[in-house]
């Protein structure tokens, strides 16, 4: 799997030269990414600051470790009850 071509912060920086006024055209040309690109990426950061992009990314984590727990314990209570339904 191919890897992200930019980091957190170099992400910052492009959208705060945005929000500094800076031409889109000339932003998407100078750092070879598409308009859409830079709007996704306003979505997701936009307003962050380098410290909550990173609490962000260490909740995110947390959130995947979370929801997998969950699936495998509910895996596993569906599969108790199967056994028990079966012996009675």
């Amino acid at each position: 799997m191919k890897g992200k071509r930019y980091t957190e912060q170099q992400i910052l920086e492009i959208l705060g030269q945005v929000e500094a006024g800076q031409p889109l055209a000339e932003l998407t040309r100078l750092h070879g990414v598409a308009a859409s690109t830079i709007h996704r990426w306003k979505a997701k950061y936009g307003g962050m600051t380098k410290d909550e992009t990173k609490r962000f990314r260490v909740l995110e984590e947390e959130n995947r470790r979370l929801k997998k727990l969950v699936a495998d314990l509910s895996l596993d209570n569906q599969v108790l009850k199967e056994v028990v339904a079966k012996q009675w």
